[in-house]
């Protein structure tokens, strides 16, 4: 991610700073950026699935972000259709809504 992460920090630094730091430092300062180990295009799509099978409200903003990373439209549609099977039919039907929003170009 070429992006400084900022989002733990404004959502959650005056409530919750030690977690605040995790999210921007290190889950996204760090993690996110070992692009020699996976792509930011790959973590996107893992990131989605997972948080597709959990059926967390998350799963929108990393949808945009994949978006960002280069996951294509076609790939967002093969990757909610080979979920559905394994995460559930209902969340597949979610997942779809929000990406008619995110692939709307």
């Amino acid at each position: 991610m070429a992006e400084k992460q900022t989002a733990g920090r404004q959502n959650l630094g005056d409530f919750a700073p030690k977690f605040a730091e995790l999210n921007d430092d290190v889950l996204f300062g760090e993690v996110w950026a070992r692009e020699d180990k996976l792509s930011a295009r790959d973590r996107s799509m893992i990131t989605v699935a997972s948080l597709f099978t959990q059926g967390v409200p998350q799963l929108e903003a990393h949808m945009k972000i994949a978006k960002k990373n280069g996951v294509t439209k076609d790939e967002m549609v093969e990757l909610i259709t080979h979920l559905a099977f394994y995460a559930g039919w209902p969340k597949a039907w979610s997942a779809f809504a929000l990406a008619k929003e995110v692939y709307t170009d």
